[in-house]
Parts: C-alpha cells; sequence; structure tokens
C-alpha cells in the first residue's frame, strides 16, 4: 500500500492493456512454478504493524506526516489516513530466539517513534481500532497525502457509483455512510509474512484460513467504532463494507465483495493469483515497461509487477504474496487476521502461536481442512469477530472418530492447539525459552478469557458506572490503555477499571 504511485485517470485502452499484462503475468507465474524457479526453504518470517496517533487526552492526531520526518527512518512508512503510520520489521529467521530478537526491536523502535511523536503532542498507539475516533474523523480530507491512497479512493469510489454504507449490528448498532474509503483506516493490523516454497504453499494457506478463527478469538482488540460497542473484533466487517465496490445489486447476484475470507480451500499458489485476476476488476490499471514473458524466454525473473499491483488491491485475509529479491522469486503467506496491540508482548505472543499452529497443521497426516469444511471456517472467523474469547467454534472431533463438534475457543486452544503450537514451534527451532513465554501468555489469556476486547469494554463499563457520558468513557478507556500498553506487561495482567485514583486516571 505505501509504493509511491503517480497517475491520472484511466481510459479503456489502459484497462484493455492492464488486463493483458494479467494474464502475461499469470502465465509467467504458472511457467516459473513449472520450472521450479523459486528460492529454497529459507524460514524467513516478516512482521508488520499499523499504528495509530493520539495524544494525551487520548483523541487521534491526523499528523503523520510531520511524526513520520521527525522519526526520519525507512522502518516507519504513511498508511491511508492521517492518523495511521506503519512499522515494518526486517525478515528474521524463524529459529533460536527469535521471537525474544523482535520484540526487542519492535520495543526499540516504537519508544523512539513514540519520543518523536511526542515533539508534536501525539503518541503511538497499538490497538485496533481507536475508539475516540468519530465520523468525522474519517473523511476524505482526512486522507493521506500519497498518489496510491488518493487515486485507490477515487477508483473505489467510482467503481462503486455511491456512498459506502457501514451497517454493523453487535452490541449495539452502527449505521451510517462515507463518501470516501477512509473508514477503512480505523482498522490497524498486524501482518505475519511466512516464506515457503510452492509445494508447501497451499497447506500453509489452508492451515492459516482454518486457525483464521482461533487467532480473532484470542487477539482480539476492536469492540468500538464512532462511539458504539459493536463486535468484539469490528475491523473485518468495517474493512469489508468500507472498500466494497458493489452497490446493492451486485451485493444481490453474489459478487464478491474485495475483502474476502475466500470460498474454498485449494492446491496451489497459482489458484488464488488466478482467482484474483478472474474475479475483481483492476482498480489502478498502471502497466510497467517489463514483458514478463520475453524476460523468462531470456531467461530472466520477472517482477510481475502488474500481477503484484492487483494483488494488493484483493483484501484475503491469508493473501498469496509474490515477491523477487536478488533476482530469486518466492512466494509468502501474508496473514492480515490479527488486529495490532495490545503490546509488544502480545503482538509477539500472537505471532508465535500462529507460526507454530501453520507448521504443525501443515504437516499433519489428517489435516484439517480434509475434515473441517470451508464453509464452517468461514462461519467460525464470522463467530470468533462477533464474540471474541467467548466464541464457540466448529472444529473437527479429535481421534479417529471423525465428524466435527462445537467447542468454546478457549477450551480449543488450551486442550488442542496450544500442544500444536508448541510442536510446530520446535520443529522450527524455536528455543524452548521463547516458546513457553509467548505460548504462555496465550494460555493465560484462555484461563482468565481476557484479551484486548474484552479488557476495553469492561474498562469502558467501569467509567459508565462512574458517572462519565459516553464519549468521556471511551476517552478514559483510551488513556488507561495507553498507559498500560506502555508499561509492556501483557494484557491478561492488566487491571480491568481505574484502580488506585480512579477520579484522577478519568480525567483528561
Amino acid at each position: 500500500m505505501g509504493e509511491k504511485i503517480a497517475a491520472g485517470g484511466f481510459d479503456l485502452s489502459d484497462r484493455q492493456r492492464y488486463r493483458r499484462k494479467l494474464q502475461e503475468c499469470l502465465t509467467g507465474l504458472e511457467r516459473l512454478l513449472a520450472d521450479k524457479r523459486f528460492d529454497r526453504p529459507r524460514n524467513l518470517v516478516g512482521l508488520e504493524i499499523e499504528l495509530n496517533l493520539a495524544g494525551a487526552d487520548g483523541m487521534p492526531r491526523m499528523m503523520n506526516a510531520e511524526v513520520l520526518e521527525r522519526i526520519a527512518s525507512r522502518d516507519f512508512q504513511t498508511e491511508l489516513g492521517m492518523f495511521n503510520l506503519e512499522v515494518n520489521i526486517a525478515p528474521h529467521r524463524l529459529g533460536g530466539r527469535v521471537f525474544d530478537q523482535l520484540a526487542e526491536e519492535l520495543r526499540t523502535g516504537l519508544a523512539y517513534a513514540h519520543r518523536k511523536a511526542q515533539e508534536v503532542d501525539a503518541g503511538i498507539v497499538m490497538i485496533g481500532i481507536l475508539p475516540t475516533l468519530s465520523q468525522e474523523d474519517l473523511v476524505s480530507t482526512n486522507l493521506s497525502d500519497v498518489d496510491r491512497y488518493r487515486l485507490l479512493n477515487d477508483e473505489i469510489v467510482a467503481a462503486r457509483g455511491e456512498d459506502f454504507t457501514l451497517d454493523i449490528e453487535g452490541v449495539e448498532r452502527l449505521s451510517c455512510t462515507a463518501s470516501s474509503i477512509v473508514p477503512e483506516a480505523a482498522c490497524t493490523s498486524v501482518q505475519l509474512h511466512l516464506q515457503v516454497t510452492p509445494e508447501r504453499f497451499a497447506d500453509v494457506w489452508n492451515a492459516a484460513q482454518a486457525v483464521a478463527a482461533v487467532q480473532i478469538a484470542v487477539g482480539a482488540n476492536a469492540p468500538f467504532l464512532f462511539g458504539r460497542e459493536l463486535w468484539r473484533e469490528s475491523r473485518p466487517p468495517l474493512f469489508t463494507q468500507a472498500t466494497d465496490t458493489r452497490p446493492p445489486e451486485l451485493q444481490a447476484q453474489g459478487v464478491r465483495p474485495r475483502t474476502w475470507f475466500g470460498e474454498r480451500w485449494v492446491s496451489s499458489a497459482y489458484e488464488l493469483f488466478e482467482e484474483n485476476v478472474r474475479y475483481f476488476p483492476a482498480l489502478l490499471p498502471i502497466c510497467d515497461d517489463e514483458e514478463p514473458l520475453r524476460v523468462l524466454d531470456e531467461g530472466g525473473i520477472p517482477s510481475l509487477g502488474e500481477l503484484a499491483l492487483h494483488n494488493g488491491t484483493v483484501y484475503r485475509w491469508n493473501r498469496p504474496v509474490y515477491g523477487v529479491v536478488d533476482g530469486v522469486p518466492h512466494l509468502r503467506v501474508e496473514n492480515r487476521v490479527l488486529p495490532a496491540g495490545p503490546t509488544v508482548d502480545d503482538v509477539l505472543a500472537n505471532a508465535a502461536f500462529y507460526y507454530g499452529l501453520v507448521r504443525a497443521l501443515a504437516e499433519e497426516t489428517r489435516p484439517v481442512w480434509r475434515r473441517l469444511s470451508f464453509e464452517d471456517a468461514a462461519a467460525n472467523f464470522d463467530a470468533a469477530c462477533r464474540h471474541g474469547i467467548d466464541a464457540e467454534l466448529r472444529w473437527p472431533r479429535p481421534g479417529r472418530g471423525g465428524g466435527v463438534t462445537t467447542v468454546p475457543a478457549v477450551k480449543l486452544v488450551r486442550d488442542e492447539l496450544l500442544p500444536l503450537a508448541a510442536a510446530g514451534l520446535d520443529a522450527w527451532g524455536v528455543e524452548r525459552t521463547d516458546r513457553k513465554r509467548y505460548l504462555g501468555i496465550i494460555e493465560e489469556r484462555c484461563k482468565r478469557r481476557v484479551n484486548g476486547a474484552s479488557w476495553q469494554v469492561d474498562t469502558f463499563h467501569r467509567a459508565l458506572e462512574a458517572g462519565l457520558g459516553r464519549e468521556a468513557a471511551l476517552a478514559a478507556t483510551t488513556r488507561q490503555y495507553c498507559r498500560l500498553m506502555r508499561q509492556g506487561n501483557p494484557v491478561h495482567t492488566w487491571p480491568v477499571g481505574f484502580p488506585g485514583r480512579p477520579e484522577a486516571q478519568l480525567e483528561a
């Protein structure tokens, strides 16, 4: 999303040429796969975290350009909204004390960024949706001043042809409209990358899809939007609706949304790229000069730029990624399920759980996607987003008996999935100390039935009980969240409400 793109409007010839280039890219990818040109296994992982900017009062600050100028690091980049940043951590080899190494890098980088943000009365906040965002904050004037974002906004708005409808019914109901895609910027997430070989790609992607609901159940951290208490993880319905190019008539016809869980298990990475081209019209039909098939004929490796660009405008929760490093192509699974935060330890616990679990599930002799329908996996994702740590999920019964049962997410994680994740991390060569520390955080969340979303909701209601109005209670909850986030202890240890001197902590 951060690529610099400068272009005006598009005409019919642009779209025709782009469609032709996409087909050439698909043919090129197919040849690369057939010729086994891809990088050998490197067990490389990558991490990106989208961040919010908020002041000491808990309110959003629309000043990412000023903050980025002060940070002056290529690790930090702009994001869609002027209150957003993104931090990118360089790839690491998955093994040893990798999670402690990542935690140290993140703490150092985020602390530095926070100090720089404070120079302009802002601060860094890791949270799925900033509770104090209002509908007035998420308007086109607060879109980051980047050509790609403005062009993407213009194309999605033109494709839809009318205002976007945001209608989410959870604990409360939110119903409003938006004239731009900026409400998408409210959704700040963690993206976990895993480089895989073509032979392993489908197994890893299927495993990631199967556990997406579990990731949300234990990691939910976005219960509020525009002052309403909605789903425990409100990002997925918001992202779906805020990027929906389909007017109601196309929705009624069953046209697929661009934010998409998918509809089937797959047997190759190629299927996902091909689906993206077959089902979704181009939003940014920008062509480069590369002729991918000629590059292949001459023994080179094409960048497949048009395919990569198009792929970036289809928002799968587990996205296939093609890349080229040092002249060698590779494939990655980009897991986009998790919200940001609450703390660095929580982020790394979520990462350890994911990487361990997909390794173990991808190597099972009776893989879960042969025993669980894709429809159940998609329904699980919806249930986890709605109910978070209290979700109940459909899952194959253990043992050889077969069948599927409904089980509380916390029981499924503690009894079956945490041991699998531990075995997966052992298979990656992660040291026992790291494994125990970070999976232990997931276990404690399940024991206490606490995650970021449950803490936010419980603390918000304590503020209401103390006599604050709704907006003041959300601001007080956000300020307390920021205090505890900066202290760094994982969220399951956070005291609910405002202990000590609540009247002082409730003040702005």
